[in-house]
């Protein structure tokens, strides 16, 4: 008597694809750590001074403030959503923290949470436009991107906060750094993590991945949107209030045009760092490695003599490349999820 064994059943075209797109994320990480050592090994061969325990300092400082708004903005995007209000919502909270310091004399911890609540309270009312409102985000952050702008502008009434006017103390955090590496980029670096456990081992988190490939089907399946989202905005906010006290500690000096136009340089980050501007996929690892990979290309490029133009040029042709693969990415995940219901 023979006894044949059944052989396993074939992997649903769903499944497969699933698996598919989780190896073309890592690939994705993998092939931004390959670009940025490729391009810190080419500008060393040329100018060995770039890899001069200051220049990296500088080069984790400047990256520092970008990543950690970038965590914030891999929430939002998650969901199909976008925050360009961030670079003011940093402003605001760079020059209130400021304020709060040199005028006012208030306790260092006693400003930087006041600091971080202007975030909260900006993120909020990103929150609450898109929301309760039903505001597209692209829209309701444009629209707070002025508003925030130009209440710094009123408070700041053509005045800026200098180095002399806040404690030594908070700038001395600003450049201070232990075991080589700066405060500012370990704080950066623990909120990226901290957003990436929420948004791997949280349901919280795994609804914001949900919500940005099926906002129907997720509402349908009991996901409460409204508080989901109102969650992936306010953590925006507060990381770019944050992000403002960082600012405000190692420029020292503050007026009311700081961070002007890092929500453009946020934004690309996020985008080259693998997080689908259609919502639905990501990590928090590719947008810091986007945001990592985005201030070496600023700070190479110079080094190597290459202009300006084409330093911004290189930035616009890796944010299409990046949106082009997201796409077909999307195309075809949409096309194995038909035939797997064909097939069911």
């Amino acid at each position: 008597m023979t006894t044949t064994i059944a052989a396993p059943p074939a992997p649903s075209a769903r499944t497969a694809w699933g698996g598919r797109l989780r190896a073309l994320l890592a690939a994705r990480v993998v092939g931004l750590l390959l670009a940025l050592v490729l391009l810190v090994a080419v500008t060393a061969a040329l100018n060995p001074r770039f890899l001069s325990g200051q220049s990296v300092r500088d080069i984790l400082l400047a990256a520092a403030i970008s990543v950690l708004l970038a965590a914030g903005m891999t929430m939002v995007v998650l969901t199909r959503g976008i925050d360009l209000s961030v670079g003011s919502v940093l402003g605001l909270s760079a020059f209130g923290t400021a304020t709060f310091l040199s005028e006012y004399t208030l306790p260092v911890p006693v400003a930087v949470l006041l600091g971080l609540l202007i975030g909260a309270v900006c993120g909020a009312v990103n929150g609450a436009l898109v929301t309760v409102g039903g505001v597209p985000p692209l829209v309701a952050t444009l629209g707070t991107l002025y508003l925030f702008r130009g209440a710094v502008y009123f408070w700041a009434g053509g005045s800026r906060i200098s180095a002399g006017d806040m404690p030594r103390g908070f700038l001395d955090f600003g450049t201070g750094r232990v075991l080589g590496l700066p405060y500012l980029t370990l704080i950066a670096v623990a909120a990226a993590v901290a957003v990436g456990i929420f948004l791997a081992r949280y349901r919280a988190g795994r609804d914001l991945y949900a919500l940005g490939s099926n906002p129907e089907a997720a509402r349908l399946a009991g996901v409460p949107a409204t508080r989901r989202l109102m969650v992936a905005y306010v953590v925006a906010g507060c990381l770019a209030g944050i992000g403002g006290v960082m600012y405000a500690a190692r420029y020292g000096t503050v007026d009311a045009s700081a961070g002007n136009g890092i929500e453009l340089d946020v934004v690309a980050a996020v985008v080259v760092g693998g997080v689908a501007i259609f919502g639905g996929s990501g990590t928090v690892l590719g947008a810091a490695l986007g945001a990592l990979l985005l201030t070496v290309i600023n700070n190479a490029l110079p080094t190597l003599g290459i202009d300006q133009f084409w330093q911004r040029a290189i930035v616009g042709a890796l944010i299409i490349g990046a949106i082009a693969l997201d796409r077909i990415v999307a195309v075809r995940s949409a096309r194995a999820s038909r035939e797997a219901s064909h097939v069911g």
